[in-house]
């Protein structure tokens, strides 16, 4: 059976329920890339938050651990709660100091009806404080329904909405940038959505953009950004296991957590 294909099946929830809380050192025993893994620097420590409605976040998990330790050494603690609706309230975020320890966290989950100001606030308050972190897909809809801003300011994009499934074509913007400029020129990305991005945050930078089908608009797809004293980075596409089986999207994903956690300089 391909996990891929079964995220909304019994054997997907159990799954899921097994990464509740997991925690993975990550030796990055393969080969030494562009973005920099040299030999004696100490594991990064990085924090996955997953889980929520609509998408294969075992396998995304899977593919997305697999794919950052061929860069570095990792020190993974993944959180897996909330079941797989649009409305829960994780209790990672009880204590003000969730993201202390952690040289970024990385945002993949999927919430959209949690609404509470205060909840939202103690999140996005560590990020102001200087976590740094990487945020991916559907994280941009999380919290899509509260009537503050606090999260989409933290992001660097407000979205409520998004295109069809396509395959889309990506146009960087700063092809010399190293986040990107690796990325095939041309690249099309596998079957996916087009998150449309009504606004771009002041510290905001996109690097990679593509065009609507229906409006012919151009929406940034990777971006970079500054909340506070936290550095985020930012990718719209990781809808389909295809996307996160790409080669592609997997290798900029990682280069952003290198980035972010200070490990690939600008």
């Amino acid at each position: 059976m391909r996990l891929g294909a079964h995220y909304r099946s019994p054997m997907f929830k159990i799954l899921a329920g097994a990464l509740a809380v997991l925690v993975i050192v990550g030796s990055g025993l393969g080969c030494a890339t562009g973005t920099g893994r040299s030999a004696g620097k100490k594991p990064i420590k990085v924090l996955l938050v997953t889980g929520g409605c609509c998408h294969n976040y075992p396998y995304q998990t899977a593919q997305l651990t697999n794919a950052v330790q061929r860069h570095a050494g990792v020190e993974w603690t993944i959180i897996n709660q909330g079941g797989t609706g649009t409305r829960a309230e994780i209790s990672l975020y009880d204590r003000t100091d969730w993201s202390r320890g952690y040289d970024v966290v990385i945002h993949n989950e999927c919430f959209a009806d949690t609404t509470r100001p205060d909840y939202i606030r103690r999140i996005t308050a560590a990020h102001a404080a200087g976590a740094p972190a990487v945020v991916i897909h559907c994280a941009m809809h999380t919290y899509r329904a509260t009537d503050i801003d606090d999260w989409r300011e933290f992001l660097g994009v407000t979205s409520r909405r998004h295109d069809h499934m396509s395959r889309y074509p990506v146009r960087k913007v700063d092809p010399t940038h190293p986040l990107v400029r690796d990325i095939p020129d041309g690249w099309i990305t596998p079957m996916d959505e087009l998150y449309i991005i009504e606004k771009l945050w002041p510290n905001a930078k996109a690097l990679a953009v593509s065009r609507s089908e229906r409006d012919g608009k151009e929406y940034p797809v990777i971006w970079t950004h500054r909340y506070g004293k936290g550095r985020v980075f930012g990718t719209t596409y990781g809808h389909s296991d295809d996307t996160f089986s790409d080669p592609v999207f997997l290798d900029y994903v990682s280069r952003g957590v290198l980035w972010a956690a200070g490990r690939l300089k600008n």
